[in-house]
């Protein structure tokens, strides 16, 4: 009796089973959450910001987190580019978004409220910082017919 314990293990059947271990250890990175968010960022980075300097952080790490999932969508519109966007993009996504929860977690604690927008200023005639010239005066005629500007053109 001949057993096939000694024999290659066929090339296709080994690669499938490369392939789908990869794809497993894949889709365990993709299960990353919150909690590995705060696994690249600073727990007290933020507890001596006052109000003003947490909102600033706060607007500011938005849109750098805004800018990171634009970037990603961006990349995996092309060819591997899921891969790409994992690559290049991901650690600092991951890391922004940590320091944007403990950058929260700061706001809440400090009982932090949101500066109003002021509402726009009125608009004033003519162009911002230039102050309008005075009317010229028009020219009028006096009883003798005659036009009551200088003839040298200047204005009195």
């Amino acid at each position: 009796m001949i057993t096939d314990c000694h024999r290659p293990i066929h090339p296709r059947v080994a690669l499938a089973v490369a392939l789908l271990a990869f794809g497993s250890l894949l889709t365990g990175c993709a299960g990353m959450s919150d909690s590995v968010s705060t696994a690249f960022a600073d727990p007290a980075k933020y507890d001596l910001y006052d109000c003003k300097q947490l909102e600033v952080e706060r607007k500011s790490l938005a849109a750098r987190s805004a800018e990171l999932q634009g970037l990603m969508a961006k990349a995996e519109t092309g060819a591997g580019g899921a891969v790409v966007a994992e690559l290049a993009y991901r650690n600092d996504y991951i890391a922004i978004r940590g320091q944007a929860q403990f950058a929260e977690e700061a706001w809440r604690r400090n009982k932090c409220v949101e500066t109003p927008v002021p509402p726009p200023a009125a608009k004033a005639s003519g162009k911002p910082g230039r102050q309008a010239r005075p009317p010229r005066p028009m020219a009028s005629t006096s009883p003798a017919g005659r036009s009551t500007l200088p003839r040298d053109g200047s204005v009195y």
